[in-house]
């Protein structure tokens, strides 16, 4: 039998209806970090919940600002916030709704400006994400160092939740198709630079199925927080239409490429703005070699070059980061050619680069080989001014 003392509400305490449930701990989700990756109307909704729980931790990346069109279904934004970058409005509103909830808002693409030591520092990762490709990256970061993550879909008034827990269980690649590769295919042009935004198109939804699935999934990371039992590996489908829900497991591929998980990470201490050299000379003391390879996880644009033009212009961008109309000779409009690379070695020009002129963000994990060694480094000395970027007003 429970003790009187433990159905006594403290109406003082904002989390006394929340403390009546028997599993719940307010100090757990005080200290939890999460990342909410997209701050469209799946994302207002998860970032509201997490605030109104007391999650101490919320971080959130977005590269979109505020239209008219987003007030109709995002709660944390008004009016006054067009053409402000939505991470900046949410931050605000969550911060007038509870400054227990500490938000750290980051303008900018989960798939080039988010570290693999940020992915490891999370508790769980929430993706409110409007395509295929940026959940196939958030997957893979997540399986390498082994931290679930949430994602959700809606559109019209239908919508999807799944959940997935490295490293046992089936991904989100496990469940993806010959279709769903082709699709995301069209979003490159042949030399797999970016196309314009203009074909992602837009999504129609309404406000009502954004709460629905994102309060499955906020649900479902209240769980894993609490670390309580989930049913991963798998997707809830909810029919707006016909008020039909129902859940299906994914098959486990063994041979599917997210399952690739990274070995402890290392600290060096340097930062994505120190020297290549610097990083490639902690690796070789390592290995104990002075012939190492630096793998990439985003293939880096060198040079586009134009043959007939026999020019070369520098990009040392992710090829995330290059749109396609940048193909074009602006000479003589010949279709110029990327020059790509995923491998830096020991002999590189590249070495006299800083880290983050090769691809390479902030607090990122890298992976440096021989033929028959490998080590991970985890660029620590950016943690700090990472943590330091929580809104204030």
């Amino acid at each position: 039998m429970p003790s009187d003392d433990a159905l006594i509400i403290d109406d003082d305490d904002r989390y006394s209806r929340m403390r009546l449930i028997a599993w719940w701990d307010q100090e757990k989700l005080h200290s939890a970090k999460v990342l909410v990756v997209g701050i469209g109307a799946l994302g207002n909704e998860v970032a509201k919940n997490l605030a109104l729980m007391g999650v101490g931790h919320v971080f959130g990346i977005d590269l979109d600002c505020v239209e008219d069109s987003n007030l109709t279904r995002s709660v944390l934004f008004r009016e006054a916030d067009n053409g402000q970058p939505k991470v900046h409005a949410a931050a605000k509103a969550l911060y007038d709704m509870n400054r227990d909830t500490t938000f750290y808002p980051t303008h900018g693409n989960v798939m080039t400006d988010v570290g693999l030591g940020l992915i490891r520092d999370m508790d769980v990762i929430i993706g409110c994400l409007d395509n295929r490709e940026a959940r196939l990256w958030v997957n893979r970061m997540s399986w390498k160092v082994g931290t679930p993550w949430v994602d959700g879909g809606i559109q019209e008034i239908n919508g999807v939740a799944k959940v997935f827990v490295p490293p046992d269980g089936a991904c989100y690649e496990c469940a993806m198709t010959e279709n769903d590769y082709r699709l995301m295919s069209l979003r490159y042009s042949c030399p797999l630079l970016k196309r314009e935004d203009i074909l992602e198109g837009k999504v129609p939804t309404a406000p009502t199925i954004a709460s629905i699935i994102a309060g499955l999934q906020t649900q479902e990371a209240l769980k894993l927080i609490h670390g309580m039992k989930v049913e991963d590996g798998g997707a809830m489908v909810f029919n707006g239409i016909a008020n039909n829900f129902y859940k299906t497991n994914y098959q486990h591929n063994p041979d599917c490429l997210s399952h690739h998980t990274y070995g402890e990470a290392l600290k060096t201490g340097l930062s994505a703005s120190d020297p290549l050299e610097k990083l490639f000379g902690f690796a070789e003391e390592k290995l104990q070699s002075k012939n190492v390879s630096l793998n990439l996880d985003r293939d880096l644009v060198q040079t586009i070059d134009c043959v007939q033009c026999n020019s070369s212009e520098p990009v040392y961008l992710p090829t995330y980061s290059v749109n396609a109309n940048r193909i074009k000779c602006e000479i003589c409009g010949t279709d110029r050619k990327p020059n790509l690379t995923h491998l830096i070695n020991s002999d590189s020009g590249l070495l006299s680069k800083r880290i983050d002129e090769v691809g390479i963000p902030a607090y990122d994990v890298v992976c440096f080989q021989t033929d028959d060694k490998e080590v991970f480094l985890e660029l620590d000395g950016d943690r700090d001014s990472l943590y330091e970027k929580r809104y204030r007003p």
